[in-house]
């Protein structure tokens, strides 16, 4: 008999890209193994972003109650501040999908994704769901319903708008309306060839008390989930800490919370709950009709001897066997998968597979070695090694590396606690991009089309691409168990120890741009760099796409010979031909071997997360405008995080990073303007000692330009020279009006004129923690609002104090900027040029 474990979902809720590519076998991951053997329910909690779930509730479920529970994120983050990089967008998505998957490795819950793009703060869920295309994302929490089949479903929000963000709304209301339309075979009828209906028993909404806002009452049904777990040696309170303290981009660092914790709950769909959140729903093996197999579980975990966790396989083994004869399809295989590699850990059988290289070409052999290890005397046998991936074009690709293995040496109780090998390689098919990521988007939603009508082990709602994986089937006492394990890149850092990351497969040859916004005031030609990597023997050629209105040369460059590994650069040059202003692509083709490939490479690094490696379009913009400057050197105070220096430099400013010593002890009076980061006042614990050196220079005739920062937390009394206060109020609607009160004030005449058409083109919101109480003295040349609010001139305030010029802004020039958004260009300027008295 042979019995197979593929599971994709399981393979990423018990193997971490961040740890080894076994599962833990300690005595304390066996006694919750056996627990959760033992438990038939499954509970789903649904929210907007990364950081909206309940972490110690999704512990209590997860760890306590061991139901398998998981986690629906809407979106990935990709809308959010960044305070620990400067990446923002996709980037922060990658990082904050990878965060969310760090949390859910502490609290033991499962993650899950729709294809909604997180496209910045929005105030109501009517906008939301216009941007997100409803019905696209409504049909991706159906399909996450229908597939991880919740007996009960929570949210995080209510459908009234309590929960403050247009988002938090939208997820409350596609929860409610999925939890009905996944029972109903006529609500997207195309995912029945993969998935059956589902009816949910209940759908809850774990009500909150944030701040002022308190939706909680004693009528509610309760439960305490602070409570202690003995086997673990830590409350929930404790794992949730750790689990939240993982969202680092956010600033989420959690302290441990120890004691009674109680969650309330308000029914919103089905039957209420009266004493139990399960009520009414079977959750043992009587679900099933299997009551026998409860019965043998007892038996097994009561003559469990933890110096002989091997004396249990052979009943293990038989349990097995009767686990396989259930009808329910869905328990049966879960159940299959967790007492597989509960009998793994108990019969001390230890495989893994990884590469020694991090990278490989698509087409190119991969070496994998494949080790195993028996630590206790029972009849193991390696009888079959077959390798995986996904590719969207043949869903699952399978590799045979052989059928069926006789020799002694892989006899593994021939060598007990011996480390033993297989190495073999097989041929990379398929490039390791984000699947979210493979197509272009639109602002509100990823195109994961493509997937809908491949097969039910498509990614589709799973956190990441599905990874390249080795199945290896032991023979464990005469019966065949099939084990995946996901091939990572193993290697040792002379700080950090053994590490595993996961397996890239690129393209080719990459090509990198330099420059992100290539700027043009006039028809002068400028360089472009294209900085080219090999990842194989590779012999081809770069060229650029034509573009209308540009002339770009030379045409061509080939490259021969070049080795794996190799690096090198090209140029380009690119130059108007004519004055309009315009925003244009400049894109990178790559011919190998008569392939075209445009495709760049970039690698996110963080000591809280694994490396990220994905491969964005190999472009740049190409920005042809009207842009006059004034003035030269630049001071720049980090942040936050953000791209605005390299902004600068891009159109000519000499940017310098102030260090703590320049600030206080050098003569700032040979900036032109001294800028501050974004959130600058909420994370540098510097800037009280700093700010009045900073309000001293602006006296003697400096022009200090801040940047916005977050209402919670500004480190001092006071930012300005004259008060004024943040608060959290935006413009959300990034083509919302922009009314000049102060036309003739300098900032919106020197050096450029700005007009209505200099906001044209901006992304994602006008601005965000707008200022109010705002001080007479100060100058509020700009007043927008968003539609049905009163108008708001919080977004840019400026004053003259002695010989220098204060501006404080809240517009959003830290993504502008980036994007290449001519007119926030010319704006920006203004700001950092202060007219000669």
């Amino acid at each position: 008999m042979k019995r197979i474990i593929f599971s994709v979902l399981f393979l990423f809720a018990c193997c971490s890209s961040f740890s080894q590519t076994a599962p833990p076998s300690d005595l304390v991951t066996i006694e919750q193994s056996f627990k959760k053997l033992d438990v038939l329910g499954t509970v789903l909690y649904v929210a907007a972003h990364p950081d909206d779930e309940n972490t110690r509730l999704l512990a209590y479920l997860a760890q306590e109650k061991h139901y398998r529970t998981g986690y629906l994120s809407l979106t990935r983050g990709d809308g959010g501040q960044n305070l620990i990089g400067n990446e923002q967008g996709e980037q922060l998505g990658l990082i904050r999908t990878q965060e969310l998957l760090a949390a859910r490795r502490m609290d033991g819950a499962e993650q899950f994704f729709s294809r909604a793009n997180d496209f910045g703060f929005s105030k109501g869920p009517g906008e939301t769901l216009k941007i997100w295309d409803k019905e696209k994302v409504l049909s991706d929490v159906v399909w996450v319903i229908r597939k991880f089949r919740p007996d009960v479903i929570i949210c995080r929000f209510p459908t009234t708008g309590e929960g403050g963000h247009g988002h938090h709304t939208a997820s409350a209301i596609l929860a409610q309306e999925a939890f009905t339309a996944a029972a109903d075979p006529n609500r997207f009828p195309e995912q029945l060839k993969y998935v059956q209906v589902w009816q949910a028993k209940r759908l809850l909404w774990n009500t909150f008390n944030f701040g002022s806002v308190n939706t909680t009452s004693p009528d509610q049904f309760k439960l305490d989930v602070g409570v202690y777990n003995p086997i673990i040696g830590k409350g929930y309170g404790e794992i949730a800490a750790e689990s939240r303290s993982n969202h680092k981009t956010q600033g989420f660092g959690s302290a441990k919370q120890r004691g009674e914790a109680v969650e309330y709950f308000k029914t919103i769909l089905g039957d209420a709950p009266k004493t139990d959140l399960m009520d009414g729903v079977n959750t043992t093996w009587g679900r099933v009709g299997a009551e026998d197999i409860s019965t043998d579980l007892l038996k097994i975990r009561r003559d469990f001897d933890i110096d002989h966790p091997d004396k249990s396989v052979p009943a293990l083994v038989n349990l097995l066997g009767k686990v396989e004869k259930v009808k329910d399809d869905y328990w049966r295989a879960q159940k299959i998968k967790e007492l597989s590699e509960l009998i793994a850990a108990c019969a001390g059988l230890w495989t893994e597979s990884y590469t020694d290289e991090p990278i490989y070409a698509v087409g190119d052999q991969i070496s994998v070695r494949n080790q195993f290890l028996l630590r206790y005397n029972i009849d193991v046998q390696l009888t079959n090694v077959q390798y995986s991936y996904y590719d969207k074009t043949n869903p699952i690709n399978i590799v045979g590396v052989f059928s069926y293995i006789d020799a002694p040496h892989y006899i593994l109780n021939k060598s007990i606690n011996v480390l033993q090998s297989f190495d073999s390689k097989f041929q990379a098919g398929a490039i390791t991009q984000p699947y979210w990521l493979v197509n272009p988007h639109a602002v509100g939603t990823y195109d994961v089309d493509y997937l809908t009508d491949i097969n039910s082990t498509a990614p589709r709602s799973l956190p990441e691409s599905i990874p390249y994986s080795a199945q290896l089937t032991f023979k464990i006492l005469g019966i065949e168990i099939q084990f995946n394990r996901p091939i990572r890149y193993k290697h040792v850092d002379p700080a950090r120890g053994e590490l595993y990351e996961p397996l890239v497969i690129a393209p080719p040859v990459t090509a990198n741009i330099n420059d992100k916004d290539y700027i043009f005031n006039s028809s002068k030609p400028q360089n472009v760099e294209v900085k080219l990597k090999s990842f194989t023997n590779a012999n081809g050629s770069i060229s650029i796409k034509p573009v209308d209105g540009w002339k770009i040369s030379p045409d061509k460059i080939d490259f021969v010979d070049k080795k794996k590994g190799e690096e090198w650069s090209v140029n380009f040059n690119v130059e108007p031909t004519d004055s309009k202003s315009k925003t244009s692509i400049f894109q990178a083709l790559v011919n190998v071997n008569g392939k075209e490939y445009s495709m760049g490479i970039k690698t996110i690094a963080y000591n809280h997360i694994p490396i990220i490696t994905y491969f964005p379009p190999a472009q740049a913009n190409l920005i042809n405008v009207d842009l006059k400057t004034a003035g030269k050197k630049i001071g720049y105070i980090a942040g936050a995080g953000d791209m605005v220096p390299d902004a600068l430099r891009q159109v000519g400013y000499d940017v310098h990073m102030l260090t703590e010593s320049e600030i206080m002890n050098s003569d700032l009076s040979v900036y032109d303007a001294i800028i501050t980061g974004v959130r600058a006042f909420n994370v540098d614990e510097r800037i009280p000692f700093e700010q009045p050196k900073l309000m001293e220079y602006v006296k003697n005739g400096g022009n200090l330009v801040v940047q916005y920062n977050n209402n919670v937390g500004v480190l001092v009394p006071q930012i300005g020279p004259y008060p004024f206060r943040p608060v959290n109020q935006r413009v959300t609607d990034e083509t919302a009006k922009v009314t000049f009160l102060e036309p003739e004030n300098p900032v919106l005449n020197y050096p450029n004129k700005i007009n209505d058409a200099d906001f044209d083109g901006w992304i994602q919101e006008r601005g965000l923690y707008f200022v109010s109480d705002i001080d007479p003295k100060y100058n509020t040349p700009l007043e927008m609002n968003d539609p049905g609010e009163q108008p708001n001139k919080g977004s840019l305030i400026l004053t003259n104090y002695g010989k220098g010029r204060f501006v404080y802004t809240s517009l959003d020039f830290f993504r502008e900027l980036p994007a290449g958004v001519p007119g926030a260009y010319r704006l920006f300027v203004n700001l950092l040029s202060k007219p000669k008295q």
